[in-house]
């Protein structure tokens, strides 16, 4: 059986401030699965974040997808690394539009420091309108509370 962890305890605004993604139109994470190395959030795309009639820039497309497959790297890991992105891809199949969208993440395959991760972005009907892949570098947790 999975271990399914309570989001809460990591993420969204209620668990503090989270000026990234307040930024990004994070709306929620709906799920962390730390057995199979899986999450998912939701996301609230906006007109401030289109260009050319309503198309979501990609940038915030790419941002959605990372963030959720940064989810299912830290979730496998019990929130003790930090993923660094080595590398991005992402492939547009169709615009995104404002309104609530998905992003899913998971977890290909774990070495002792990297992890291979792939992602997708869906709309409210459930169509896949991008796909994203990545190559993470785990590292030491930064502990943020400490001030250089």
């Amino acid at each position: 059986m999975s271990e399914t962890i309570a989001p809460e305890k990591h993420f969204d605004r209620e668990a503090g401030k989270d000026g990234l993604g307040e930024s990004l139109g994070i709306v929620r994470t709906l799920y962390m699965d730390k057995e199979t190395g899986r999450a998912a959030i939701e996301v609230e795309a906006e007109m401030r974040m289109c260009h050319s009639g309503g198309v979501v820039q990609g940038g915030f497309v790419t941002g959605w997808i990372d963030a959720a497959m940064a989810r299912a790297a830290m979730c496998i890991t019990d929130f003790q690394q930090t993923p660094m992105s080595l590398e991005i891809k992402v492939s547009f199949f169709a615009p995104a539009t404002p309104g609530l969208l998905v992003a899913e993440g998971w977890i290909e395959r774990r070495g002792r420091s990297t992890m291979f991760a792939e992602g997708n972005l869906k709309n409210a009907a459930g169509d896949i309108i991008a796909k994203g892949t990545s190559t993470i570098r785990m590292m030491p947790l930064i502990d943020m509370s400490k001030k250089k």
